[in-house]
C-alpha cells in the first residue's frame, strides 16, 4: 500500500511550503496546484474554474451529498459537480500510483480507506500575516488589517468546503494524527521531526 500524507492547513500557516519541503525529504510524489491543471485538462473546463470551485465548494442550490462518493440528481450534470467528482476520482488514481504527499482538497477523507496520515498546520494570527504579507505578487499592496480579513475569509471557505465531505469540523484535532504549530518558527526546521513521526507512522501501520 502506498504511503499517503495529507496536508489540511490554515491559510498563511505555511502548509504548502511544509508539504512541498516533507515531499523531498522522502522522495515522495507531490501534488497541490498540479491536481487544478489534470481536472482542468481531463473535465475541459477552465483552471480558473475549476480552482474557484475547489476553493469555494458548490452554490447551496445544488442538491448534492457525500458519503463515499458523490449523490446528484441533476441532468445534464452541472459542471461543479464535474469539478468535485473528477477529483475525488484523480486523488486515488495520484494515490495509487505511489508514495506522495497531498495538500489540501480533502484528501484526507476521500482517502480514508487507503489510511493515510493526516496533517493539520496552523499558526497564530501575527505569525500568519507576517508570512503573508511577505509573498509576492499574490497579496502585493495588503495592509495587516486586510491581510487578516482575507485570511479569515480563506478560512472559513476551507472549513464550510469539508464540510460537504464530513461532518468533523475543519481543524478539529480528532480528524488528524499530528497538528503542527508553525508560528515563529522555520519551515525547514520542522522538517526533521515530521519524517520521524511519519516512519514510525507507516512502520506501525504496516
Amino acid at each position: 500500500m502506498s504511503r499517503i500524507i495529507t496536508i489540511s492547513r490554515e491559510f498563511g500557516s505555511g502548509g504548502r511550503e511544509l508539504g512541498k519541503r516533507l515531499a523531498d525529504a522522502l522522495g515522495f510524489a507531490y501534488y497541490d496546484r498540479e491536481i487544478i491543471t489534470f481536472i482542468s485538462e481531463k473535465s475541459g473546463l477552465a483552471e480558473s474554474y475549476v480552482e474557484s470551485v475547489s476553493e469555494r465548494g458548490i452554490i447551496a442550490s445544488i442538491p448534492l451529498t457525500y458519503g463515499r462518493t458523490f449523490a446528484y440528481d441533476i441532468a445534464p450534470m452541472h459542471p461543479q459537480i464535474t469539478v468535485f467528482i473528477e477529483q475525488e476520482k484523480l486523488l486515488h488514481e495520484l494515490a495509487e500510483k505511489g508514495d506522495c504527499v497531498i495538500v489540501g482538497r480533502c484528501a484526507d477523507v476521500v482517502l480514508a480507506d487507503l489510511k493515510p496520515l493526516n496533517l493539520f498546520v496552523y499558526a497564530d494570527m501575527d505569525s500568519r500575516v507576517e508570512r503573508c504579507m511577505k509573498r509576492e505578487p499574490e497579496e502585493h499592496g495588503m495592509d495587516a488589517r486586510t491581510m487578516r480579513s482575507n485570511i479569515r475569509r480563506v478560512d472559513r471557505r476551507r472549513a464550510s468546503l469539508r464540510g460537504l465531505y464530513t461532518h468533523v469540523k475543519w481543524g478539529d484535532k480528532s480528524a488528524y494524527h499530528l497538528c503542527i504549530n508553525t508560528s515563529g518558527r522555520s519551515i525547514k526546521s520542522l522538517i526533521p521531526a515530521i519524517v520521524e513521526y511519519q516512519r514510525a507512522f507507516f512502520n506501525e501501520r504496516s
